[in-house]
């Protein structure tokens, strides 16, 4: 009996044991041989993802990216993200190959370049599918999966006619479709998700005005519709989402006001995201004040019409404590006095409006975990008045450009954000030495001190100090002394230096980083030759040296900057022109104006096929324009004025069908105006270009807890804290005469200009008729040349035209009349010294405002501004008609003679029997003639 019990007790204990421990026995075989044919498909046809499946461990519960459940052993997750290589290009799953995962809850497929799943996915425990960041067009089959409740399909390219593959998900509590292709309004079906709880649908091509019924009726807890074109005012059911913690409606064009009563009943939000609208009117944040759940508010105005009201005395203490408030470009007058219980803020950003007073310095106290403080582009003043002994140890990001903040800045301010990545101070009234401590910020990415006051030398301990340094704007202060000598900024890839007051030479330990991209070290006082070793940073896509004494030849190092896409050395005294081995094949922009340099274009041009600025004008280059010139297809703004060309205009250049602005002004060119310059466009077809030249930057993440905050330039989001830092930025600078005046364009403005300027040559003949058809062009100048004939009448085409300048040439017959009804944005015309004959414009529309010295100069020429009248026959009172050989002219002569002739024997025979009769006058004519004719007085 005892022996019974003992047997009983063991058989017991060892099948608990296996009950208990039946994971020890490890997966699956038929699932271990599924995972292995689902590896072979991620690797088809030469992929190495996922080696560790099927080597050494034997239970594929313990591969990577396997999880089993702790009990059964069965897969319960699969992570697959990112496994298949990019290479391998894109790619089909077989959904068959799922099938012996019948316990499998969370299926990760993301990133894998997938354009779809084959066939019908049967996995009726799966829980949560997640094929984001795909090539997915359409939708998978989800008719057999009951029990999904999280599905993320965003950042594909599905369209809109896949919302009804979403009908057979009934449990579906998130839904994320953002970042494709969808198109149109919110479909009703949407509306029958009763169990949906979260709904992402941002930076989709949605639009229309937001129907809300049938989301109104759902219990949402998060709502996006960030990044649509949805329109009209927002509707009032939205305050039906009692539930709601979520609410992201920026980057939209939803108009009207915010009514007051928005949010009243939903206590239960957290984020509010309104930003990048057409608000209007105010919106009260007091009506926020009883919302004690609020984490993050965000509203930046796309206009100047939405006040945000913030102060009133009545409103009650408010029970939120903010983590991030952005109240951007709302036309507040005062930093909210409701900051002043706020002490859990992370971000503040209170940029771009009317905010006056001192520097609010009380935010860094009060809220000791600040990460983001901006309050760029106000009117604040006062000093940047920090304690010695505080230390903001969260400080990431600080701004206070674009306002007029004086003094100088603390001498231990490196003390107090040793953890800073971006300073930004610019535009203000700083003044003093920039403060040694600077050095001590060894994570400081981007300081902007540019547009201050600041004097001095950079302090040594700065340019060792911040290793980290990747972004230096000092730009446009009086900083003076030579340049430093040593740094240590290794990780540098831009440096703006220009406009100061440096002086001496380009010293060759000036910098120690091979990544540089952008040297502006313009308009200071540098003097010497180019360096040599400015070969050495072979990154370097922007080099400005431009409006120094630089002189001397370039250097032959410039043949290993294969990556320059702007350069620009003029006004300097540079000269000869570049090397020959010069690499051009990147170039977009060239400014070598205002140098001396001499003799022909140089052929090494040839190579420069991406050119879109070829700025070339104030030196002393001769010969013809080269043929070769045609080669330059992409080329924008072709500048050659003020040299020593001569020839012709080559036919070459109508070939260059991009160029908005040609100017060929004060050379020696001879013979006629091509009449295919009506060829090139000249603004016909106004495009937005991307000629600005500009780099985006860096990323910086913080992750705080569980929790996640984005910082973007001006946006702020509540997924994860991302700052996209903007570097140095060049944009194109076109110098151009128009209207009388030398100008300067750039930026979106230069999009719009365009002109040719002929000007100043010695050119012949008549202006060809096709140059009416320049229909978009904005100025057009032919003065001082020896140009003959009419003025054509297609100028009554140039629709566009804002200047006009034919003076100086030997242009005859009348101006054509109809261009005072079609010219309509003239401003300045001028045809001062020519041949022209018979009236002026008649002064109506643009031609009322044109003076006596639009058309001076011209004998032949009558009518108002001038003061000479016109008679019946077209010709100025008191001026003799012109002299024609025509037979009309003749026969008009011969009767003149006869006329004058016959009047002249009257007159005198008139005289003669008047001396006749009276016998007084005839004594006196004697007198007069013995008196004053000697030869006579002689003969008497």
């Amino acid at each position: 009996m005892e022996v019974s019990s003992n047997l009983y007790l063991a058989v017991y204990g060892t099948f608990l044991s296996l009950l208990l421990g039946y994971g020890s026995l490890g997966c699956m075989e038929e699932e271990k041989v599924g995972l292995l044919q689902l590896k072979a498909s991620f690797n088809h046809p030469n992929g190495t993802a996922l080696s560790s499946w099927g080597a050494e461990v034997g239970d594929c519960c313990r591969w990577e990216n396997v999880t089993c459940h702790n009990k059964t052993n069965r897969v319960t997750r699969l992570s697959l993200s990112d496994i298949r290589h990019f290479e391998l290009g894109k790619w089909s799953l077989n959904a068959s190959l799922l099938l012996p995962f019948q316990q499998l809850q969370i299926l990760d497929l993301s990133l894998n370049d997938l354009t779809g799943i084959q066939g019908l996915l049967r996995l009726k425990k799966l829980r949560v599918l997640n094929v984001r960041l795909n090539e997915l067009t359409t939708i998978p089959n989800l008719s057999a999966l009951p029990s999904l409740k999280v599905l993320d399909l965003g950042v594909n390219y599905i369209n809109s006619s896949q919302w009804q593959g979403l009908k057979y998900l009934s449990r579906l509590e998130v839904l994320n479709l953002e970042l494709n292709s969808l198109m149109g309004g919110i479909p009703q079906i949407i509306g029958t998700l009763t169990y949906l709880k979260s709904l992402y649908l941002g930076g989709n091509n949605l639009n229309g005005s937001l129907s809300m019924e049938g989301l109104c009726k759902l219990n949402l807890e998060k709502l996006d519709l960030n990044g649509n074109g949805f329109e009209g005012s927002l509707p009032a059911c939205l305050n039906n989402l009692t539930s709601l913690r979520l609410l992201d409606l920026s980057r939209n064009d939803f108009r009207g006001t915010i009514p007051p009563s928005l949010f009243s009943n939903m206590k239960s939000l957290e984020y509010i995201f309104l930003s990048h609208n057409h608000f209007e009117g105010s919106i009260y944040f007091g009506s926020l004040f009883n919302h004690s759940r609020l984490k993050v508010f965000k509203l930046s105005s796309n206009n100047k019409y939405l006040k945000v009201e913030t102060e009133n005395p009545t409103w009650p203490f408010p029970l939120f404590q903010l983590k991030i408030l952005q109240l951007s470009n709302c036309t507040l007058q005062v930093v909210p006095s409701f900051l002043l219980s706020q002490y859990d803020l992370r971000v503040v950003d209170l940029s771009h409006n009317n905010i006056t007073g001192d520097t609010p310095t009380w935010l860094l106290d009060n809220n000791t975990k600040l990460e983001y403080l901006s309050f760029g582009s106000n009117n604040l003043t006062g000093v940047l008045d920090l304690p010695s002994n505080s230390k903001h140890s969260h400080m990431f990001l600080l701004d206070f450009s674009s306002n007029c903040i004086h003094g100088e800045l603390p001498t231990f301010i490196g003390s107090i954000f040793p953890m800073l990545e971006v300073f930004n101070l610019s535009r203000n009234a700083l003044q003093g030495n920039i403060p040694s401590s600077m050095g001590d910020m060894e994570l400081l990415t981007s300081l902007d001190l540019s547009n201050n006051n600041l004097s001095g030398q950079l302090p040594e301990h700065m340019m060792m100090g911040c290793i980290s340094l990747k972004v230096l704007k000092l730009s446009n202060n009086s900083l003076n002394g030579t340049l430093p000598t040593k740094s240590n900024l290794i990780d540098l890839f831009s440096l703006s230096l220009d406009k100061n007051n440096f002086s001496g030479e380009i010293s060759r330990g000036f910098l120690n980083s091979s990544s540089l991209q952008a040297l502006d070290i313009s308009s200071n006082s540098l003097w010497g030759q180019i360096p040599n070793w400015i070969g050495d940073f072979s990154a370097l896509e922007t080099l400005i040296l431009s409006r120094n004494y630089l002189d001397g030849a370039m250097p032959t190092s410039f043949c290993k900057l294969n990556e320059l896409r702007f350069l620009d050395l003029s006004h300097n005294k540079i000269g000869p022109p570049l090397p020959s081995c010069t690499n051009l094949t990147n170039m977009k922009f060239l400014h070598l104006e205002s140098n001396e340099l001499r003799g022909p274009i140089p052929d090494v041009l040839v190579e420069a096929t991406s050119l879109v600025t070829l700025n070339l004008r104030d030196n002393s280059l001769s010969g013809p324009i080269p043929p070769w010139i045609s080669l330059l297809s992409k080329l924008k703004f072709l500048l050659l004025k003020g040299n020593k060309l001569e020839d012709s205009i080559p036919i070459h250049l109508c070939h260059l069908k991009s160029i908005r602005i040609l100017d060929l002004s004060h050379n020696h060119l001879s013979g006629s105006i091509p009449p295919c310059l009506d060829d090139i466009n000249f603004g016909r077809e106004v495009a937005l270009m991307d000629d600005t030249f500009s780099r985006d930057g860096f990323t910086w993440f913080i992750l705080e807890g569980s929790e996640t905050y984005s910082y973007q330039t001006q946006i702020l989001s509540y997924e994860g804290m991302y700052f996209n830092l903007k570097t140095s930025t060049k944009s194109e600078e076109i110098e151009f005469t128009t209207k009388n005046r030398s100008e300067s364009y750039m930026g979106i403005i230069l999009h719009f200009m365009s002109g040719l300027d002929l000007s100043g040559n010695e050119l012949r003949g008549p202006i060809p008729p096709e140059i009416g058809n320049l229909s978009g062009i904005l100025t057009l100048n032919l003065s001082y040349n020896q140009l003959t004939g009419s003025i054509p009448h297609t100028f009554s085409n140039l629709k566009e035209i804002e200047s006009l300048d034919l003076s100086h040439n030997r242009l005859t017959g009348q101006i054509p009349p109809q261009m005072v009804t079609e010219l309509n944005f003239l401003t300045v015309f001028t045809v001062a010294h020519n041949n022209l004959s018979c009236k002026t414009p008649e002064r109506k529309f643009q031609f009322a405002t044109f003076e006596q010295s639009s058309y001076e100069g011209n004998p032949l020429l009558c009518g108002l501004p001038l003061e000479q009248s016109c008679t019946p026959s077209c010709v100025p009172n008191g001026v003799k008609p012109p002299v024609s050989n025509n037979r009309e002219n003749s026969s008009w002569e011969a009767i003149f003679l006869w006329s004058f002739g016959g009047s002249y024997g009257v007159a005198f025979l008139g005289i003669v029997v008047f001396l006749y009769l009276n016998s007084y006058y005839q004594e006196m004519l004697f007198y007069f003639i013995g008196e004053h004719v000697p030869f006579l007085r002689l003969r008497g």
